[in-house]
């Protein structure tokens, strides 16, 4: 009743679809409007209304008031523009300017094949580059930027305009130059890899990108079945690990008291002034405070806290690993258990596998990752076109923000769907498949055969081979090639192989006498997990009001059809009587293949979700990070940012050392001021009458400050601003790289913790708070160690130490995401059944009053869950 009732609506209404349609077509005929005034301009004057529109909008006026005027301006010069075949220029139908106002709104056109995309989006590509902020048209591979480029850049140029397009072998000037284009074309893996590169940049100047407006070709493509697939730049791990090792050995020669004190409150060892000299000696330096030798006194440190504050089958058990070999497992201090993948960070982790004598991990590392949902979205303006998106309207909706609009065919689609037909085994399948081809190439007809992977693309070659049927075989191997093979399968009597995604982006036109024949055949050797690449396939054939038809032949054992559908279908099949080597066709069984692929979808919407859930804690811990780098290359008040973090330490130290909840007369004034001097390398004789430590960090405030204006005094502005920039920087991509190496640990195995009866994804989250919160005091404590200690040279302040050697980029699979999911659906399960873990035994497992609460809120313990103890 309520379904009836909606119907009804919709039929008094419209759908919102259609009640979009109409809307746009107003918008079309007030650009239609203006044509007969466009025709009568020259080339020149059309030339000049780029000029006068960027004078519009100087004086205030929005890319909307200029619009219509912009579309006409576009489909004019087209028209004079000759076509890439070289005939006369193109005029946009009135839906191509619909798709292009919905692309201009920042939506998604779902157009048919054939619809003439290409040029679909030149109207709103030029409207929105008039900013000059850059557009960016964005498709699936190098040869159909390259070629799209080249199509739709003689367009551009007559209007003033300057077009480039990234390749995959281009260098970092190069890709600058094409960047700096009002319009840019490029895939969507290296507008991904170039914002990852642009954050592991040293100097400004050397960054690419700008991010304002993407027009996304194929957009289900790169949105939806790429989504799954994080992009990675991954480097070495460790890089030389022999320096653990040697650090351990020089550690193990240094005296407790002598050369350095144990802070077991603190959790802290120090080196003594006599234990920097005697280590310096073991190592054969003359200082540990120049460039080339600063990361001794953090490596000796960790070293020491391994050896003096971290014990065996206390903090961390040493048990075999994946491959058999020791590795250090950590132990929850408040639990006992096992924290599987989970490692210290900062170089402890390592300082321990020194330590214990066995080998650290050196494999290659993440040093920059990022999901296409979460780098599309920093876009100021996202939209999208694809021949089928309506089957994932509503995830692009909600993961998104993009509407999708179905825009109407230029011509009625003729295409006739035939029936699907079902066989008991692949082995009838491709019997029937074969006797098809051989019958329709007879009659003339060219033939589209769609396999689902390379592999059954080459196993019906073999087939059609045997049986004599001659033809092509595409797979997404050439692209160069795979348009010439396409351009060729509308020919008279040819049959094409081609994986689903092969050719997409180039039309199939019919040859000479193909329309009286019927057009063209696309035959489907097995459904898709989605229904999306499906219709892809089937759009293959009757482009612009050609005939054609489809029709796909299916087998029980089939991989959709097995995972899924299977039982019910054999079911029916048994109650309709099926033989061996017949087909049979029935809206039950259609029925019950779509239900299939719906599970199907549904599966991998689910992945994808849990992929963003996951990368969602990354991204916001990503954006913190790449802010304030961004400011230390831009050169912003770099000296208040490290007096933020000397205040911040003094605040912490002021806290330790004279905590206010007890009696004045007990408070650590020798303590607090070998801190001071540890820090500054200068004595300091503090007022012991103060009461509120508030004061006293005050204090320490204006001492800092003290002594950064006599640096400033001796060196020069420069150079402090110089050495602020280096250890800032340095502090940051060190400890960045090292976190992102602690997360991909993290990720790995953090679906075990399903095993404990936890949630791996709340797990997930809080230990990674955890994690960056230690990364962010690891960097102000680098930074401070430094900024006074340092030895200022000047040929070592204009450098920045490069921490991101040997970069590969890659666009990986699921790997530890999905790993994690498998993890937890396996933890899950057994869970069910079996006892929980006997917890180890934690001799240590007080947490200190002053120590980080453990809930992770990032209040000390005694003034969070502390004071409800």
């Amino acid at each position: 009743m309520i379904e009836g009732f909606f119907k009804g609506v919709i039929k008094i209404f419209g759908s919102h679809n259609e009640r979009r349609i109409k809307a746009l077509r107003q918008r079309v005929m007030a650009i239609n409007a203006l044509e007969p005034e466009f025709e009568k301009l020259t080339d020149a004057e059309l030339r000049e209304k780029t000029d006068e529109f960027r004078r519009r909008l100087a004086d205030g006026q929005t890319l909307e008031d200029i619009a219509h005027e912009a579309f006409a301006t576009v489909r004019e010069v087209s028209k004079r523009t000759p076509s890439p075949d070289g005939d006369r220029g193109l005029r946009h139908y009135d839906v191509q300017l619909i798709g292009g106002l919905v692309l201009h709104e920042g939506g998604i056109a779902e157009m048919a094949t054939g619809e003439g995309k290409t040029l679909v989006a030149t109207a709103p590509t030029y409207l929105n580059a008039l900013s000059g902020k850059g557009v960016h048209v964005i498709t699936v591979n190098d040869y159909l930027a390259r070629r799209d480029c080249e199509w739709m850049g003689p367009i551009y140029e007559k209007l003033g305009m300057t077009v480039g397009v990234i390749q995959s072998e281009m260098g970092n000037s190069e890709r600058r130059r094409n960047y700096d284009c009002d319009i840019t074309y490029g895939t969507n893996n290296e507008f991904g890899f170039d914002y990852l590169r642009d954050n592991m940049k040293s100097r400004i100047q050397d960054q690419v990108q700008r991010r304002n407006f993407a027009i996304l070709d194929e957009v289900d493509n790169i949105l939806i079945d790429e989504a799954r697939t994080p992009l990675i730049i991954s480097g070495p791990g460790e890089g030389d690990t022999k320096k653990y090792y040697e650090a351990d050995r020089v550690t193990r020669r240094l005296v407790k008291d002598r050369d350095f004190e144990v802070k077991e409150k603190e959790h802290q060892v120090i080196l003594t002034e006599e234990g920097i000299v005697n280590a310096q000696d073991i190592v054969g330096v003359d200082s540990f405070y120049t460039g080339s030798h600063m990361e001794w006194p953090h490596l000796l440190e960790q070293a020491l806290r391994a050896h003096n504050l971290f014990a065996k089958d206390v903090d961390y058990v040493v048990q075999p690993g994946e491959e058999g070999k020791p590795e250090v497992v950590i132990v929850d201090e408040f639990t006992g258990r096992l924290m599987s993948g989970r490692r210290w960070s900062d170089g402890l982790h390592q300082a321990v596998e020194a330590k214990e004598g066995i080998s650290i991990r050196a494999e290659s590392q993440t040093l920059a990752t990022i999901t296409f949902q979460n780098f599309f979205k920093l876009y100021d303006k996202l939209a999208g076109m694809t021949g089928t998106a309506m089957t994932e309207a509503g995830e692009f909706l909600k993961i998104y923000g993009l509407d999708v609009c179905a825009i109407p065919t230029n011509r009625p689609n003729v295409r006739i769907d035939e029936n699907d037909q079902i066989y008991r085994d692949a082995k009838d399948k491709y019997a029937a498949i074969a006797a098809a081809i051989k019958e329709l190439q007879g009659d003339g007809r060219p033939i589209l055969v769609g396999t689902t992977s390379i592999e059954n693309s080459e196993k019906l070659s073999t087939i059609l081979t045997r049986n004599g049927i001659k033809h092509e075989v595409l797979n997404a191997k050439q692209h160069a090639r795979e348009a010439q093979i396409v351009a060729d399968a509308g020919q008279r009597g040819s049959v094409t192989i081609a994986t689903n995604m092969a050719g997409r982006g180039t039309d199939i036109k019919l040859g000479a006498g193909v329309k009286e024949l019927g057009g063209l055949h696309v035959l489907g050797t097995e459904r898709h997990e989605a229904r999306r690449i499906d219709n892809q396939l089937r759009g293959r054939c009757a482009r612009q009001g050609d005939p054609g038809s489809s029709r796909f032949y299916l087998a029980l054992d089939d991989p959709v059809m097995r995972r899924f559908a299977s039982d019910n279908v054999a079911a029916m099949l048994e109650k309709l009587g099926l033989r061996d080597g017949q087909a049979i066709e029935h809206k039950w069984v259609t029925r019950s293949v779509e239900k299939a692929q719906k599970k199907v979808e549904n599966r991998n919407f689910e992945i994808r979700k849990s992929l963003l859930e996951y990368d969602n804690v990354m991204n916001e811990q990503r954006m913190l990070v790449y802010d304030h780098r961004q400011q230390i290359l831009e050169g912003g008040d770099l000296e208040e940012m490290v007096k933020r973090m000397l205040s911040e330490n003094a605040r912490i130290a002021v806290e330790t050392y004279l905590p206010s909840e007890m009696p004045v007369s007990e408070w650590d004034w020798d303590e607090l001021e070998n801190w001071y001097q540890r820090k500054s390398g200068e004595p300091i004789k503090l007022n012991r009458g103060r009461k509120d430590g508030d004061d006293v960090v005050e204090d320490f405030e204006k001492a800092f400050a003290e002594i950064y204006d006599r640096r400033k005094t001796e060196h020069g502005e420069p150079m402090v601003e110089a050495l602020e920039r280096y250890l800032l920087l340095n502090a940051f991509d060190v400890k960045w790289k090292e976190h992102l190496a602690n997360m991909d640990a993290l990720k790995a195995g953090v679906g075990l913790r399903g095993y404990a009866q936890v949630d791996p994804k709340v797990e997930y989250k809080r230990e990674a708070y955890e994690m960056f919160d230690e990364m962010i005091r690891a960097i102000q404590e680098e930074v401070t160690d430094f900024i006074f200690r340092v030895e200022l040279r000047p040929e070592e302040a204009k450098a920045t130490r490069d921490v991101w050697q040997g970069q590969e980029a890659s666009h990986q699979q699921l790997g530890q995401y999905e790993s994690s999911r498998k993890q937890n659906e396996a933890a899950t399960q057994r869970s069910q059944s079996t006892e929980p873990a006997k917890p180890f035994v934690n001799k240590e497992g007080k947490v200190g009053r002053n120590d980080p609460c453990p809930c992770g809120s990032g209040r000390k313990y005694k003034k969070c869950h502390g004071a409800e103890a």
